[in-house]
């Protein structure tokens, strides 16, 4: 049974890190899938930290899982509004104007 709790906090790690790195890569939108992986990973550290009574682990995850719940409520309520544009897309980067003959960053 120790197995069961052990394995759900290694799959709620995998989850949690493997969606921020792939929103962070840029090959995942912060949408419903994001949102998602988060509740679920959330869900597994609340189960393995139960098990082992690391109460401060269990508190961060509770709001680590409403935080997700919200934004999935919310995303589920903006896509069906019909012309409002979708707020998890990426955020564009802009390169400041650097004037001729100065140096920026991409020279360090």
């Amino acid at each position: 049974m120790e197995l069961l709790f052990e394995a759900a906090g290694w799959a709620g790690a995998a989850a949690i890190l493997g969606a921020f790195l792939s929103v962070s890569m840029g090959w995942l939108k912060a949408g419903r899938a994001f949102q998602t992986a988060n509740l679920l990973g959330a869900c597994a550290f609340i189960i393995n930290g139960a098990f082992h009574e690391a109460w401060p682990s269990v508190v961060a995850n509770i709001a680590w899982f409403l935080i997700s719940a919200v934004a999935l409520i919310r995303l589920c309520t903006v896509r069906r509004m019909p012309g409002v544009p979708d707020p998890t897309g990426p955020l564009p980067i802009a390169k400041a104007f650097v004037e001729p003959g100065t140096r920026d960053n991409s020279d360090y």
